[in-house]
């Protein structure tokens, strides 16, 4: 009786001081998630690995504005990394993340443990082919596997009506609209604008983990991207690929991975300006060990970028 009490004294001075309700157990959440579908309430879920920034909280922003009640995750999952020091390095700021959440509109912070998502071995193999065959699926075989593995079981648990993703992580929105489709859930996968900082760096966690150095170089990435718009309205697109290329890889600090022209639904890439009415230009750049990825829409709907 006595832990009941100072588990419920503890659940109600969280609920007051950050305005939330912190929640470990995914039995608890998926409970409180149905109650709240019964109720009529909308639910909004934004799932994260955490270090939070304004990225993030533009996700969470939007859920707010067209759902009931908002669902934030926060758990780094181990399925989608392929290199165990890049795991060990990614930042984890629990106390400062839920000091972010206070002033959003987050009800529900979800911070399970490993056993919690994968109380058994997740064994499932997803199909996405051939959306996970180019860009990131080259560099990263499996990634998105375990993409796909941690972010279905969070839609099992939370059981959202709207999921909200950034389009900075072009490639992974169109990997979960895959697995939603295949899976046949019935929510809806909203894409949100990439957040940038004043000097046009995509906000990314890992941008944290840059040095001083670094972090002066890394807006070359995406002014490049931009530069690169007015450059390809009179050059091929293999002219436009050496151009980014070469002037991010002028930088000493900064090293392209990958540069590719992609139609933004197959993900295929693209010989010719007109062989799609939707181009995207997306890239992956290392700033020393730290792993950048951004992106650049050259066409959609026959409007130029």
């Amino acid at each position: 009786m006595c832990s009941n009490y100072f588990f419920t004294l503890r659940r109600f001075f969280e609920s007051y001081f950050f305005n939330m309700e912190l929640i470990e157990s995914a039995e608890e959440l998926h409970l409180l998630s149905k109650q709240l579908r019964a109720a009529g309430k909308v639910i909004g879920f934004v799932p994260t690995m955490g270090a939070l920034h304004q990225g993030h909280l533009a996700l969470i922003t939007q859920a707010g504005k067209t759902c009931d009640t908002v669902i934030v995750s926060i758990f780094v999952n181990p399925t989608q990394f392929n290199d165990p020091k890049d795991l060990e390095r990614y930042p984890r700021t629990l106390e400062q993340d839920r000091a972010l959440l206070a002033s959003t509109p987050c009800e529900l912070l979800f911070v399970p443990s490993v056993n919690e998502i994968y109380p058994e071995p997740d064994s499932r193999v997803f199909d996405f082919d051939p959306l996970d065959k180019v860009m990131e699926g080259q560099f990263r075989p499996g990634h998105f596997n375990g993409v796909a593995q941690v972010v279905s079981r969070l839609f099992e648990i939370v059981q959202p009506h709207k999921a909200f993703f950034g389009e900075k992580d072009f490639q992974q929105l169109a990997i979960i609209r895959s697995m939603r489709q295949q899976l046949n859930l019935d929510l809806e996968i909203v894409p949100v604008p990439i957040v940038r900082e004043t000097d046009g760096l995509a906000m990314s966690s890992r941008n944290a983990s840059l040095t001083g150095q670094q972090r002066k170089s890394a807006p070359l990435i995406a002014d490049t991207l931009f530069k690169s718009c007015n450059f390809a309205a009179s050059n091929s697109i293999d002219a436009t690929r050496q151009f980014v290329v070469d002037r991010i890889n002028s930088n000493a600090d900064l090293e392209v991975e990958y540069f590719e022209v992609v139609d933004g639904l197959s993900l295929q890439p693209l010989v010719n300006w007109d062989e799609s009415d939707y181009v995207v230009g997306c890239i992956a750049v290392f700033a020393g060990k730290i792993r950048l990825i951004d992106n650049v829409v050259y066409k959609i709907q026959n409007h130029e970028c």
